[in-house]
């Protein structure tokens, strides 16, 4: 997979990008992550690239020519469209479903904002998508390419050692992920719950399910209420909330 990054600071990109698990999977060529720096194709001599905003206000706007050539020269080297995300506060919200419909594309973009935003007339002409990280800003959209790619390019196939170390992972399935314990056995007087050291696979897997539902249910019940449970887990989790079991054992 491909993902092209448009920024005013490559740099700050490839470092985060360059280390730990992508950095690996970069250099071994799982994925292909390239930046591409915005000012290096202003028209500007002082290579400019955003300006005041029309009607007054407080801030810089991101000029349109300096991003549509930059993103026609990295469109350019595909002979298909490339699917093209703005990195916004004004965007819908990234989640793990959108995720996995970016692992399904050959190639992405992606472009950081910055400053108070960017000309309206660039969006409406070459972007495909808006997108943001929560509800919050930053000073950039560098933090949330980061994200995005990261949270993409984990899932490419060979990054992570095993498929399973993402999908078992919080939001993959739908669910927040369950509690996970090492050694020591005891940590000041706080034991690892007895049926993950009792080597019975079946009731560690319900027990994970089970505290995966308990987890979803009290910090994220939008996503709760969008789980399809079975009666057995019915059953359990009532008795497990009536303080009755802690199933299994």
């Amino acid at each position: 997979m491909r993902i092209d990054i448009l920024t005013l600071f490559p740099e700050m990109v490839d470092g985060a990008l360059g280390a730990s698990i992508i950095g690996r999977a970069r250099e071994a060529g799982y994925i292909d992550i390239r930046c591409h720096h915005i000012r290096d194709y202003s028209p500007d001599k002082r290579r400019r690239t955003d300006d005041y905003p029309y009607g007054g206000g407080q801030g810089m706007i991101m000029q349109c020519e300096p991003l549509a050539r930059c993103l026609e020269d990295v469109q350019g080297e595909s002979e298909a469209h490339v699917h093209t995300v703005l990195l916004s506060p004004a965007g819908s919200v990234f989640d793990q479903q959108k995720a996995k419909e970016f692992l399904a594309r050959e190639r992405l973009i992606l472009i950081c904002g910055h400053y108070e935003g960017v000309d309206q007339r660039f969006i409406d002409e070459c972007v495909d998508e808006e997108l943001s990280i929560g509800d919050f800003v930053l000073t950039g959209g560098e933090l949330a390419a980061m994200a995005v790619t990261d949270a993409v390019c984990r899932m490419v196939p060979g990054v992570l050692a095993e498929q399973a170390g993402f999908e078992d992972e919080s939001h993959f399935s739908g669910l927040l992920e369950y509690p996970q314990y090492t050694r020591p056995e005891v940590w000041r007087e706080r034991p690892v719950p007895a049926v993950l050291l009792s080597g019975h696979h079946e009731n560690i897997a319900l027990w994970r399910r089970l505290q995966s539902l308990r987890r979803t249910r009290e910090r994220r019940p939008d996503l709760f209420a969008a789980v399809a449970l079975t009666e057995k887990e019915k059953e359990l989790l009532a008795l497990m909330d009536q303080g009755l079991r802690e199933f299994p054992e």
